[in-house]
């Protein structure tokens, strides 16, 4: 068996090469991040994606960025609207190797524009600024380990397609079918660039995720002259939402979290229209479809109340990615060549989802937790580790070398999933 905590000379000269990127791949980061990309905001992701290209394109490969077809959404008024996202930029590069993975990251965030835009240099190693961790940052040390270990001697050897996607933090919606066209075609491993966590562990298991909208009608009457005669849906919401927060610990791993109820108006109308927008995470599939049950019964009980009709709009969407012996086997290659540059890695279950789930799904192990180290993502804390740039892209650079060379043997790896 060959022990793939020892480092070659090449693996040597591939850390060196990645330490000498750490000012280009902190300061793209910093670049990327000036530009807002919340999921929603169509006219930022079309600004950042040709930079994006442009960047990649430094790479052996070739860049395409590409439109994807609409998808539905709810609308605060209730209505299911269309909307069509920024492009997805596919990479290609070797397709003839005999090695093959697929790599994945998305260029979104979840902050709309004018609500968190500023990067602060907080101290600590650490800056303060929107998708610096999630996942910016994952992209540039992705670009970063790719180029060291394509100035190397054994690149021929390996082929990639990368999916870098302008709607992980909404689904996917759009962009799955490439995750799975690209994990389909002869893919042995996934490396997605979602942040470690602020520990340095990285994922192991992954829950199952569902986003769901229930759209509740009631009837609008004036609430001083004839209170009597109107219908409220936000009533029908409210009794929803408390429901729903109560099934929480009903079911080992099965979570519930509502988001937000849109609808209403002024005080002095009884408000005809309520959205309840809540997320659930189970860890398996028959535990997601007790979750989709209880969501149904809940929807009948809203609908038992006099005046009130409704329908759900969503459902699960990425699928559970437990652990099998293609994952711990992959996850023990990982932590064996983390120790080559000093890192002692674990890997923790987590009920948090990503495009790992969908690489998972379409039958290829994955690591996705391979970019840079950060905390507080998801709020206007969100951090990135300045360090953990340099450290994470040596990462990848030799999971990379490892593979094209053979002393990882992907095709083993994968051979595991069954």
């Amino acid at each position: 068996m060959v022990d793939l905590s020892l480092k070659t000379s090449e693996d040597e000269a591939i850390c060196e090469r990645v330490a000498d990127l750490q000012d280009a791949m902190q300061g793209r980061t910093f670049e990327w991040a000036k530009t807002n990309t919340g999921s929603w905001n169509r006219a930022g992701l079309d600004a950042l994606a040709p930079k994006l290209g442009d960047a990649f394109s430094a790479l052996d490969a070739d860049v395409e960025l590409i439109g994807s077809d609409p998808f539905e959404k709810v609308a605060d008024n209730g209505q299911v609207e269309a909307f069509e996202t920024g492009p997805i930029i596919r990479i290609s590069s070797r397709p003839q190797a005999d090695a093959q993975i697929i790599m994945s990251g998305h260029y979104d965030t979840v902050f709309p524009p004018g609500t968190f835009e500023a990067i602060t240099d907080i101290g600590d190693d650490k800056y303060n600024g929107p998708g610096l961790a999630d996942m910016k940052g994952g992209l540039s040390v992705m670009l970063g380990a790719l180029q060291a270990f394509e100035a190397g001697p054994e690149k021929d050897k390996l082929g990639y397609q990368i999916v870098i996607t302008p709607d992980e933090e909404t689904g996917n919606f759009a962009s799955a079918p490439f995750l799975t066209e690209a994990a389909q075609s002869g893919a042995m491993i996934g490396m997605t660039y979602e942040p470690c966590m602020d520990t340095g562990a990285m994922s192991g298991g992954r829950k199952g995720s569902a986003v769901f909208d229930v759209v509740l009608h009631g009837r609008s009457a004036h609430a001083g002259r004839a209170k009597e005669e109107g219908r409220s849906a936000v009533e029908a919401a409210a009794q929803m939402v408390v429901r729903l927060e109560q099934l929480n610990g009903k079911r080992e791993g099965v979570t519930f979290n509502v988001g937000s109820i849109d609808g209403g108006s002024a005080v002095n109308i009884v408000p005809d229209l309520a959205i309840v927008r809540f997320g659930a995470r189970a860890p398996d599939a028959d535990a997601a479809a007790w979750a989709t049950m209880e969501v149904e019964n809940l929807l009948e009980q809203a609908r038992a109340l006099d005046g009130i009709t409704g329908h759900i709009h969503g459902g699960f969407y990425r699928p559970p990615k437990p652990r099998n012996a293609a994952q711990d086997a992959l996850f023990n290659a990982v932590s064996e060549t983390g120790k080559a540059i000093g890192l002692e890695l674990e890997f923790v279950d987590t009920g948090g989802v990503c495009e790992g789930n969908n690489i998972f799904a379409a039958g290829v192990p994955n690591v996705d937790t391979l970019g840079v180290m950060g905390g507080r993502i998801h709020s206007d804390e969100e951090y990135v580790v300045m360090s953990s740039f340099v450290e994470r892209a040596q990462l990848s650079a030799l999971l990379l070398n490892r593979i094209a060379d053979g002393r990882l043997d992907a095709r083993k790896i994968k051979a595991l999933m069954g």
